[in-house]
């Protein structure tokens, strides 16, 4: 008969005692388990003790995570947080440099328990550590001199402690003086710090700046992009990590206002504006530095990285938002006089002296230059660049073209120019078109994403990548116009052709713009031709009325498979990470339904498991019966506590919970939109709703064709096995192969 679900099984350890083996009742407070475990070995004064996990993690165990105690669970009855903290409160400030040290290591691997932490707080521990940093390096100068490495052990058990409590938080940001900012930044300032003390350094320092924006200002006023770039040059791949962090941070939190590229200024302090910041970001040598030392280093690029790399990347496109955003005030002569300039440099041995000829001709010129350039409004082309987006932005990207490019944009434009009308294609119009089809695809404006990892190296290898960008993409819609043989009436038609042609070519993740070029090329239209119709042929729908009323008959049967692959999903179980503040520190949990579809089991993970987790080993559980709703998006809980740089279009589209009371909920974030969509459906078949996923659409059509096509197939006097044919025996000898190579 197996046990009662209420009692767990366990060892508990006592240093100098034989381990003892014990049923706990998870029904008796826990106090009084401590209790019977001190009698047993002899000791007074049980409220002084605490049991702990006897693991690298020795978190403490409380009445709220006891539910997570699994059979066979090894413990340690411990000195309680209380005591604890008291006493290495008290031994990190021991005048012995070697009782400190020892301290401090201790204090860095128990705050990561947020039992201990919440004690070790209330004793104001993170202003002691504080003064300990303000002060540590003048009071201990001398001893970095002979006692080196004791010191920098020293001060980074410091920080990992200050970084561990902090992770909690308990504690605001805002309440971190000045002295200690500015003695955190030298640390990262300076050349030869220790590399673990650099690390919580940087970390620190990105941790003020997305909390804070009091922080930000005080941080961006210590630190400057010359003492950071070297540290993207070194060998430690964590420190290029972080330091991406700190200068993602320190981007993402400048005054909006200040977000203007300027290539001509110096390296300098970030300051409280964005312009050196955007400066910094553009400037060759930057993005020379990510290029060869990070992109195309010799390590192979983490997760983490790959996704500072995006955050940097969106980022760095979102400088374009102003721009895009900005309408052409027909009025102001700056403006339209890049117009005249785009005029000037198509038709240049055309032109006219400025006095010649009447006004009116000189106007009928203009017009005709004009409509030759492709520009929807002939009389004023200015009105062309009034609606946003691309607003502005189509026009930069025309003149970038026009100034850069001068024979490929001269050739387009007089090529078009003397093709018959319905047959020439629009150059200006075209370009506004694609602008805003580019800004579409690199979702220019958008906040990144917490959970997305894909960067594209080709844009960190020109200073000027969308404007490259684009001269590549106008010159192939020019060339997808030709091969389509297109008429004004087929412009949609092209711009349709020419997104497939780029979105394609970027899922091949090109490491140059060369390289982009290339795939663009292997990409003409006879080829978009031929992905399209073997796709079609896959995706076949037949329309006539009895091949309608059989699908229709056949589709509750494809519905129903289709249910139960999702819940045999659900059986299967799913790893979801927890987001927080500091997303290098993930944490996993799993969750699973039970075999008989009547409970969710779930729990926290040390590490992302390789393959399903048994739901024996998931504490955690919540009956069916007891689920009230499915909330997605918006609505979910944790979404709507979640800051702005988490309020983001994907991370929502990923985002549902289960309401199972009025005041619970248990949130997920799924890894990918599959999953979610997995998930979300099958939550709801278990509710009785109806599965709603464009998942769940696309699964039904493929299946449903498949099965229409089997019925249909003319098998008369052919008998379908059951099973499928036995593989056969493996040859004597392999003497047929032939190796091509």
């Amino acid at each position: 008969m197996p046990p009662p679900s209420d009692i767990v099984k366990v060892a508990i350890e006592w240093p100098g005692a034989f381990p003892k083996l014990m049923e706990i009742d998870q029904k008796k407070p826990l106090a009084s388990i401590i209790r019977e475990v001190c009698d047993g070995w002899s000791l007074t004064n049980p409220e002084n003790y605490a049991l702990q996990y006897a693991d690298n993690t020795n978190f403490y165990i409380t009445e709220k995570n006891r539910n997570e105690i699994k059979n066979g669970a090894i413990l340690r009855l411990a000195a309680s947080p209380t005591q604890t903290a008291q006493g290495l409160h008290e031994r990190i400030q021991s005048s012995s440099m070697d009782a400190k040290l020892e301290a401090l290591k201790d204090l860095a691997n128990h705050s990561r328990d947020i039992t201990f932490a919440q004690e070790f707080i209330n004793l104001d521990g993170i202003s002691l550590l504080t003064q300990m940093v303000e002060s540590g390096s003048e009071r201990y100068q001398k001893l970095q001199k002979i006692m080196k490495p004791c010191f920098g052990d020293m001060l980074s058990f410091t920080l990992t402690a200050f970084v561990e409590l902090m992770d909690h938080g308990i504690v605001s940001w805002d309440t971190f003086s000045v002295a200690f900012i500015k003695k955190i930044a030298s640390y990262v300032n300076k050349s030869a710090t220790d590399v673990s003390v650099l690390q919580r350094s940087l970390a620190i320092l990105e941790s003020m700046v997305l909390n804070s924006y009091d922080l930000y200002q005080k941080v961006a006023q210590e630190i400057t992009i010359g003492q950071l770039m070297p540290h993207l040059q070194g060998s430690d791949a964590d420190i290029q990590t972080y330091t991406i962090a700190v200068i993602n941070a320190l981007f993402l939190k400048a005054p909006d206002d200040k977000r203007q590229l300027d290539l001509e200024g110096n390296v300098g302090a970030f300051s409280c504006s964005q312009t050196e910041i955007a400066n910094i970001l553009a400037q060759k040598q930057l993005r020379s530095i990510i290029l060869t030392h990070v992109i195309r280093g010799t390590r192979t690029i983490q997760t983490e990285m790959a996704h500072q790399l995006y955050v940097l990347q969106v980022l760095t496109f979102n400088l374009l938002e102003d721009r895009m955003m900005t309408k052409m005030d027909p009025q102001d002569q700056s403006q339209r006089d890049i117009i005249f300039e785009l005029r000037r440099i198509a038709f240049d041995a055309d032109l006219e002296p400025t006095n010649s000829g009447s006004i009116e001709k000189r106007k009928s010129m203009y017009t005709r230059d004009y409509k030759k350039l492709g520009f929807i409004n002939h009389v004023n082309p200015a009105m062309d660049f009034t609606e946003t987006p691309p607003g502005m932005l189509a026009l930069d990207n025309m003149l970038y073209f026009a100034k850069h490019h001068q024979d490929a944009y001269i050739r387009i434009v007089l090529e078009n120019s003397s093709r018959e009308d319905k047959h020439e294609c629009p150059f200006g119009r075209s370009s506004i078109e694609l602008t805003k089809m580019l800004c579409e695809i690199l979702k220019v404006g958008e906040l990144p994403s917490e959970t997305c990892n894909e960067f594209h190296p080709m844009f960190f290898t020109h200073d000027r990548s969308f404007e490259e960008f684009f001269c590549i993409c106008i010159q192939l819609l020019n060339k997808t116009w030709k091969e389509m043989r297109a008429t004004s009436e087929d412009f949609n038609k092209v711009m349709q052709v020419v997104k497939e042609q780029i979105t394609r070519a970027l899922t091949t993740k090109p490491n140059s713009l060369d390289q982009f070029k290339s795939k663009l090329q292997n990409l003409s239209y006879t080829e978009i031709l031929k992905i399209r119709q073997s796709e079609r042929m896959n995706q076949e729908d037949f329309q006539s009325r009895p091949i309608l009323e059989l699908r229709e008959k056949i589709q509750p049967e494809i519905l129903e498979l289709v249910k139960q692959q999702r819940l045999n999903r659900l059986c299967e179980g799913t790893c979801f990470r927890k987001i927080s503040s500091r997303r290098r520190q993930d944490k996993f949990w799993y969750c699973r339904l039970s075999p008989n579809h009547k409970v969710l089991h779930y729990g926290d993970q040390e590490e992302s498991p390789q393959g399903e987790v048994p739901h024996e080993s998931l504490q955690d559980k919540l009956p069916v019966a007891d689920i009230k709703a499915i909330v997605t998006g918006k609505d979910c809980p944790h979404m709507k506590e979640k800051g702005a740089l988490k309020q983001n279009k994907e991370v929502l589209e990923l985002a549902f919970s289960i309401l199972y009371d009025p005041d619970d909920a248990l949130n997920f974030i799924a890894p990918d939109k599959h999953e979610y969509c997995v998930w979300t459906d099958g939550l709801n078949a278990l509710l009785g709703k109806e599965m709603m996923s464009e998942l769940t659409k696309n699964d039904l059509d493929t299946l449903l064709s498949m099965e229409m096509k089997l019925r249909l197939l003319d098998l008369e006097n052919i008998k379908i096995p059951e099973a499928p044919p036995p593989i056969p025996k493996e040859p004597s000898n392999y003497d047929f192969v032939y190796d091509c190579n």
